[in-house]
């Protein structure tokens, strides 16, 4: 997701290079390598419990799935390019390829984005329906037309979005770097392709565009979605204690260690996201001494969430935890 301008610079290609010594080379490959076979196992574990369990809990494993697989897509089409381009083997498409790829990198990852928001806003919704509607732990337990409904529109709005970048994208020529640079994106035109915009202003209402709602409103809404998920748990301990229900009882713990695990995926990606934002932001608007090592950062950042998200799930998934004690014993 990088833009283009062209300009008078020593510049080839593959965009802007940041020095990268071979340390942390090896410490992305493995990060790569990490978030490839991390979202994999959670999608093939979790999703053989939703196809062969009916008795209940798929919907937030659904939920779970939906993240992971989005993860697992923006390793395998773009994060295991980025380490084949750092092993030195210069790649370049056709402007053809090029636009598929931005275009699908775009989608990939706005998609990740509202899926993590999307879990945390499930989890809130289901914490706020604990105490007040028991009756519908009685009910029916399929899976709701309304979740799938919502999943399918996370892809299809996002991929509507991603039409532009699909449209505006072309094969850099020698002299292609980046003066306007998306959010969340690499730092450099990755397989030499590159935004052309038909203007400057109109690239760069589209960068806006995606900084406000692909960035900052979803941290926002994230934060704001666990603090309420916090105080209504706070709220149903205290109601615990003097309700006559035992399967109120019972659930606040269960949504309480559930709550743990997804405040600490959603802290990790904040931390990630935000880093990202302000190292490439900085690289924007000043260019100063210390932008080498703020790209350097951006670059880790944008992996981080996706290699380490597996593991923040495994501590709190009970089937998660069984079969990865299961194969560390074996």
């Amino acid at each position: 997701m990088d833009s283009y301008m062209e300009a008078d610079a020593e510049l080839v290609g593959m965009g802007l290079r940041v020095s990268v010594s071979p340390v942390q080379t090896a410490f992305y490959i493995l990060l790569v390598l990490l978030g490839i076979l991390g979202n994999s196992t959670v999608i093939l574990v979790i999703g053989k419990s939703v196809i062969m369990d009916h008795a209940g809990g798929r919907n937030s494993d659904i939920i779970i799935i939906n993240m992971a697989f989005s993860n697992l897509l923006v390793s395998v089409m773009r994060n295991t390019l980025l380490v084949i381009s750092d092993m030195g083997l210069e790649l370049y498409s056709s402007k053809e390829w090029c636009q598929l790829l931005m275009g699908v990198w775009v989608w990939l990852r706005s998609v990740n984005v509202w899926s993590t928001l999307f879990l945390s806003a499930f989890h809130l919704q289901t914490l706020r329906r604990v105490a007040p509607t028991i009756g519908m732990l009685h009910g029916p337990r399929g899976v709701p037309k309304a979740l799938l409904l919502s999943l399918g529109l996370i892809w299809l709005v996002n991929f509507i979005y991603s039409i532009p970048a699909h449209i505006f994208s072309t094969s850099g020529n020698v002299n292609s770097t980046e003066t306007l640079m998306l959010v969340s994106s690499t730092t450099r035109p990755l397989l030499g392709c590159v935004w052309n915009f038909p203007t400057e202003y109109s690239g760069l209402a589209y960068a806006t565009t995606s900084m406000v709602i692909h960035e900052a409103l979803p941290i926002i809404l994230m934060a704001l979605t666990n603090m309420s998920s916090l105080y209504t748990l706070y709220s149903h301990s205290r109601k615990s204690s003097s309700t006559k229900d035992a399967l109120v009882i019972k659930r606040v713990p269960a949504e309480r260690r559930a709550a743990k695990v997804i405040l600490a995926l959603i802290m990790l990606f904040i931390a990630s996201w935000g880093t990202s934002i302000i190292s490439v932001n900085y690289f924007n608007y000043n260019r100063g001494t210390s932008a080498d090592f703020l790209l350097v950062v951006a670059r880790f950042a944008n992996i981080i969430f996706i290699a380490m998200s597996p593991g923040v799930l495994a501590i709190g998934h009970r089937r998660l935890r069984a079969f990865i004690k299961s194969a560390l014993s074996s």
